[in-house]
């Protein structure tokens, strides 16, 4: 009986990781705001795939992150597969510091997530630019990256509240069954 549940608790996490995103991405292609100049939001979808993936790494495999990523891409119109290959890069090495980052302080999870943001921020717009594509404008693409580096404490409340997500402690069984 105790197989059925870390398995169980695992394929329910994934499908809502996979439903966040929907939302999220369902919410971003409304057409809320049709007055150009307005709010610019976070990047929402990066930021809980990387508080998901330091806070439990085998929530978000990678073919799944993949997939989302690349269909966001799809759906906002970006170049397929560019942000989708560089958030999944930042995402894969967060999972990779989750050990160190479960005995690390918020701020330096924070500081990670915040390197790995204007990381992808900065290799986005030189990738586009090598390839001679239309950039978009330095200011918003700016701003951007800072509003979402400065949401993601946010979302790690969010993350840790309201949907479950906590950090593993050292005796907890993933979903394999292999204690953390």
């Amino acid at each position: 009986m105790s197989d059925v549940a870390p398995s169980t608790r695992l394929w329910t996490m994934r499908i809502a990781f996979s439903a966040l995103v929907l939302t999220i991405l369902f919410l971003h292609l409304l057409p809320l705001q049709t007055a150009t100049g307005g709010l610019i939001w976070p990047d929402f979808l990066l930021l809980f795939a990387l508080a998901w993936s330091v806070r439990r790494p085998d929530y978000v495999p990678a073919g799944l992150l993949a997939l989302l990523f690349l269909m966001a891409d799809l759906l906002l119109q970006r170049p397929p597969g560019l942000w989708a290959l560089l958030a999944l890069l930042a995402c894969e090495q967060m999972k990779g510091q989750s050990r160190s980052l479960r005995d690390a302080s918020l701020a330096a999870e924070m500081m990670s997530a915040a390197l790995w943001i204007v990381g992808i921020g900065l290799a986005y717009r030189i990738i586009l630019a090598v390839f001679l594509v239309d950039i978009p404008p330095l200011g918003p693409a700016l701003i951007q990256i800072v509003v979402t580096a400065v949401a993601y404490p946010l979302v790690v409340v969010i993350t840790h509240a309201l949907m479950g997500v906590r950090k593993p402690t050292p005796g907890d069984i993933d979903g394999k069954g292999v204690r953390s």
